[in-house]
């Protein structure tokens, strides 16, 4: 995806970016070039493929929400900065956190956000099972792209989650991952309000946005640590 195709593709999102905006994204894609030729941040290097698997997948998520109408981002499993720092860059207004387990992918998350010059940007390196204790029911919105199965996912993000705010996981094509995912975003206080499926331009791969607004408070016992996530995950026949 050249740039002249993904701001077309943008603008059928409803996006229109600034100059200023579009330089910002470019000195990113850059950026991680230069850094990932030293620190394995992605797989994906080329730009035209950075500005499509990267940039453009993750503005999808005005798909399923108007970020404009929150105050606060918490971006879980970030890596190098997808969704969470191209959603700072588009809506200025959100305070983002960053959380990821990596310390090398949040010193370049650092690196890049003193490169551009962003306020309203915070970093937290270790595990989501931490970050919960202090953090827990306090953000507008909670995103995960492409970090665990949605079930583990889902005890992630919802206890981070306000009341009346929204978990948004961005997946690929997988139903049934979904489907299995379903006992366990109840029991931890969400509802799936969306699901919405659509091809990626020019490459036609498959993606999935799930809409989990936050209905009720998650019992005090999740999120367990990640090995028992992984190991007993939630489901009807118990935990």
């Amino acid at each position: 995806m050249n740039r002249e195709k993904f701001l077309e593709e943008l603008n059928k999102l409803g996006i229109e970016l600034t100059g200023y905006q579009m330089i910002h994204l470019n000195a990113y894609c850059e950026f991680l070039k230069e850094y990932n030729k030293h620190t394995n941040l992605t797989s994906i290097t080329e730009d035209e493929q950075i500005f499509l698997k990267h940039f453009y997948d993750s503005l999808t998520i005005v798909k399923a929400i108007n970020l404009n109408e929150y105050d606060n981002l918490l971006d879980v499993g970030t890596g190098a900065g997808f969704p969470g720092m191209v959603l700072k860059i588009v809506f200025p207004h959100l305070h983002v956190t960053l959380l990821d387990s990596n310390n090398k992918k949040i010193n370049f998350l650092k690196e890049l956000v003193m490169k551009l010059e962003l306020r309203g940007v915070e970093f937290y390196h270790g595990r989501v099972e931490d970050f919960c204790q202090k953090n827990r029911e306090k953000f507008d919105v909670v995103t995960g792209r492409a970090v665990t199965n949605m079930t583990a996912l889902s005890e992630l993000c919802l206890p981070l989650t306000k009341i009346d705010g929204y978990f948004i996981a961005m997946k690929g094509s997988n139903e049934e991952e979904i489907k299995d995912a379903e006992y366990a975003i109840k029991m931890l206080g969400g509802n799936i309000e969306e699901q919405i499926k659509f091809n990626l331009p020019i490459e036609e791969s498959g993606r999935n946005i799930i809409k989990i607004k936050k209905i009720k408070n998650t019992p005090k016992e999740y999120p367990r640590r990640y090995d028992k996530i992984v190991k007993y995950p939630l489901k009807n026949n118990g935990k």
